[in-house]
């Protein structure tokens, strides 16, 4: 009888549990229905001191279902962003400009010191230090820098120019255990000060900037003896009084401590990151998340993972490469294709793709499992395009070249080919090929074998056959 009641309550449980995930995967399969993409550009500007803050609106569905939100930081020279936390882990592309940054975690060393040098007889002999944090990283245009969640960072424009960072957050991410909002706190400043929209659909993404700091909600009391200063401080630490916004200006340039960097550093970090230095690779058993490698460029011709003089080429940034990527469960990639080139028709098997157009524009289309056009548009600079999991896509330079950054879902993005020498049609064998498409065997061969690229494809002779005919009408 005992056995009898265990095995009907198993088998309760597991019809209920059936249940409760089919709801679940209904739920989401109504919620998700993505039936037309289309490119989007920032809805919600925001303004500070010393830059702004351009957001992609997250109530738009193509954000919602894949989990992601995307902004861009455009930081005058002296500006700093600064220190916040997110709730979802981030990646910036430094699309512009050069600076440095930093990231606080809890728990690691103050290994950057400075110290002042004392005679004999004054204040005693020694030394004393004058000011010592956690490591800082510099940066320059074309690096991927990585932000675990709950990370707090800042970031500061010591160049000339605009600095331009793109940021994505993956708020769907294992990491952000409340919902799939971003969320990015503040611990100084009062980044509702300075803060203008543009568009008509602000909505929710406005509340990450709606305001202060994290100090503000506490009494100034508690903060005043949680840090043992007077409530003077404690009040100026809530910031409810700053007029300059979230990105602020550094009158006479921020002084830290931090060891030069020379052209003959980068290069050589240049060849690390490539692997090209003496001794072995690292794998990331050795790295701790306090020396984590955080960042790594992607816009050196000579990292490309595919490279086509005629064409173009294609890097890939994932955890192999920059193994904290792996923590994080995120990568990215960087494109350029020249004119009448082609990124062949392809699938990421494990991945949704964000794609941030840094140059350029071309012509393209994404495809769902119905065989459905879901987008056939030509997409330019400074637009975005989300490519959900598994959706084949395409991409065509026509009369320019063009360029992109893409962030994707997973640290190791598989990319499956439709066409070339590595594509699904070319492991198939010839007859499957024909009677799958009614065609000859020859006309199979022809398909099968006429492209000898991988991923990067030139004008075929087809192509500028076509071209020539249309020059000479």
């Amino acid at each position: 009888m005992g056995s009898s009641l265990l095995c009907f309550s198993l088998s309760l449980l597991l019809v209920l549990h059936g249940t409760f995930a089919q709801q679940r995967f209904q739920q989401q399969q109504g919620q998700c229905q993505l039936n037309r993409l289309s490119p989007q550009e920032p809805n919600v500007r925001i303004q500070a001191e010393a830059g702004l803050t351009d957001v992609w609106d997250p109530n738009n569905q193509q954000f919602q279902c894949t989990g992601i939100s995307l902004i861009r930081h455009v930081i005058q020279p002296r500006g700093m962003l600064l220190p916040s936390y997110l709730n979802a882990p981030l990646l910036a592309y430094v699309e512009q400009g050069r600076g440095f940054f930093g990231i606080m975690n809890s728990g690691c060393p103050e290994t950057f010191q400075s110290s002042q040098q004392f005679q004999q007889g004054e204040r005693g002999a020694g030394s004393r230090f004058q000011d010592h944090h956690q490591k800082i990283g510099q940066f320059r245009q074309g690096d991927i820098i990585a932000f675990p969640a709950g990370a707090a960072h800042w970031a500061y424009n010591e160049g000339n120019e605009e600095l331009v960072l793109v940021g994505f957050e993956d708020s769907g991410n294992s990491a952000n255990q409340l919902d799939q909002t971003s969320r990015r706190f503040f611990i100084a400043g009062n980044p509702q000060q300075g803060e203008r929209q543009q568009g008509q659909q602000e909505g929710a993404r406005r509340e990450q900037f709606q305001s202060g700091n994290v100090f503000s909600g506490f009494e100034q009391e508690l903060l005043a003896e949680a840090f043992g200063v007077d409530r003077e401080t404690a009040r100026k630490l809530q910031g409810q009084e700053d007029q300059r916004g979230h990105i602020v200006n550094i009158d006479q340039g921020l002084r830290v401590v931090r060891p030069p960097l020379s052209q003959e550093q980068e290069e050589r970090e240049e060849r690390q990151e490539q692997g090209q230095c003496g001794g072995p690779r690292m794998n990331g058993i050795e790295e701790t998340i306090c020396s984590a490698r955080l960042r790594q460029n992607i816009d050196n011709p000579a990292r490309a993972d595919v490279y086509n003089p005629q064409a173009g080429r294609f890097t890939t940034v994932n955890s192999f490469t920059l193994p904290i990527l792996g923590f994080l469960r995120l990568s990215a990639a960087r494109g350029v294709l020249y004119r009448n080139s082609i990124m062949a028709p392809h699938w990421v098997t494990n991945a949704h793709s964000i794609i941030y157009i840094t140059k350029g524009e071309a012509r393209m289309q994404v495809v769902d499992h119905r065989g459905q056009a879901v987008l056939d548009d030509r997409v330019r600079q400074g637009q975005v395009v989300v490519v959900p999991q598994n959706y084949a896509v395409v991409k065509h330079a026509e009369n320019e070249v063009f360029e992109w950054v893409e962030f994707n879902t997973n640290d190791n993005a598989m990319l499956n080919t439709l066409a070339g020498r590595t594509s699904a049609i070319r492991g198939l064998p010839l007859d499957v090929i024909a009677n799958s498409y009614q065609i000859s065997r020859e006309e199979a061969r022809r398909l099968k074998f006429n492209r000898e690229e991988t991923l990067i494809f030139g004008a075929s002779g087809r192509s500028r056959s076509s071209e020539r005919g249309i020059a000479a009408a």
